[in-house]
């Protein structure tokens, strides 16, 4: 009777538990989840990618939906495995970003990324003589200018016309007090391949705007190679736009 007993115990099958690996993938994928939910919710999807690669926040959204979803619910094993520490280690670094943009407050570059960025010189990004030298006249016009020669003559056919710009102010080391460079981010794919286009505002009121803030400048300006200088008639504070980068 005991040894039947012994052959039911020994043939009853092993119980199965959570398999590490299948929910440690789980819990990253949930996070991206999240994070692309919230950018959807906030709109806030507009201080990382540019429009033109904003689709990846709804789609993101779905696919890491139901792939978290897919992985719980096949996290149960018959054999569950443990998490080798390098895949441990790649996982957490896999879900870094996602966790510190959900947990950091919404932020847009600011100068102190201005100081660390090239200058606009993408040559996969032009625009033509004719349209530099024509019609309102943009900072990505400016940007644009900067990749050819053809652009800077075109751009210095138009000293002395008046235009406004709308961008933050940025101050470096030496910087005179009646100066500052108006700054924009110009984002193709999202803030990872952000570089600058910046026009040095001159005959600024002194002590008035401090780093970062945003204004519009109206004034004429002088085009004088790669450096661009906007003599300036007007300047009034803005709110921050809600697109901070432009995308050409």
């Amino acid at each position: 009777m005991a040894g039947g007993v012994r052959g039911v115990s020994a043939a009853r099958p092993r119980r199965g538990g959570w398999d590490v690996p299948r929910l440690a993938q789980a819990v990253v994928l949930a996070a991206w989840g999240g994070l692309f939910w919230t950018l959807l919710a906030t709109g806030r999807s507009s201080l990382y990618l540019s429009p033109r690669t904003a689709w990846v926040v709804p789609v993101g959204a779905l696919l890491c939906s139901a792939a978290a979803l897919a992985r719980f619910a096949t996290a149960r094993a018959p054999r569950p495995e443990r998490l080798p520490r390098r895949e441990a280690w790649a996982l957490v670094a896999v879900a870094l970003p996602a966790v510190l943009v959900l947990a950091l407050p919404p932020q847009t570059l600011s100068s102190y990324a201005a100081s660390r960025r090239a200058s606009f010189v993408r040559t996969g990004f032009s625009a033509s003589p004719g349209e530099i030298a024509s019609g309102t006249l943009t900072l990505l016009d400016v940007a644009a200018a900067q990749t050819s020669p053809e652009g800077e003559r075109a751009l210095a056919s138009r000293a002395g016309e008046t235009a406004s710009f709308v961008g933050f102010v940025d101050r470096r080391p030496g910087t005179p007090a009646d100066e500052f460079l108006l700054t924009r981010f110009v984002v193709t794919c999202c803030v990872a391949d952000a570089t600058i286009v910046q026009v040095r505002v001159v005959d600024v009121p002194p002590g008035r705007f401090a780093p970062d803030d945003w204004v519009r400048v109206t004034g004429r300006i002088y085009p004088l190679g790669r450096e661009v200088i906007l003599d300036a008639s007007r300047i009034e504070p803005v709110e921050p736009p809600d697109r901070p980068y432009l995308t050409p």
